[in-house]
């Protein structure tokens, strides 16, 4: 069982940043992808970023060169560093990660982002 806790949304102006944090409540250097997706309102979700054990990176076309995801193992946490924010990224953001053949995910973090 795997618990993981989001924080740091809020709002914000456009144009503006705001820095999301996901705890594990387990050890996440044995966890190879850890994740973040975002869900809008009558949208799907979405997956956003990712982060590889290696420190592998990949991003959505919406998110490239503006979020940055990161992970330190030993706090068990992974980060959303977002900057140049649009009314676009209005959402709630989801930890996620797939840990002994089971995916996990947080409650949520909104995130919105006025024009």
């Amino acid at each position: 069982q795997v618990q993981l806790v989001e924080s740091g949304g809020g709002l914000v102006q456009a144009g503006g940043s705001l820095r999301l944090s996901c705890t594990a409540s387990v050890t996440i250097g044995s966890i190879n992808a850890m994740k973040w997706y975002r869900q809008a309102p009558g949208k799907q979700r979405e997956l956003v970023a990712q982060i590889t054990s290696s420190g592998s990176t990949g991003y959505a076309p919406s998110a490239k060169g503006r979020f940055t995801i990161s992970r330190d193992n030993a706090k068990n946490t992974v980060d959303l560093q977002m900057n140049s924010l649009e009314p676009e990224d209005t959402a709630v953001y989801y930890c996620n990660v797939y840990y002994r053949l089971q995916h996990y995910w947080g409650q949520g973090t909104q995130v919105t982002v006025s024009s």
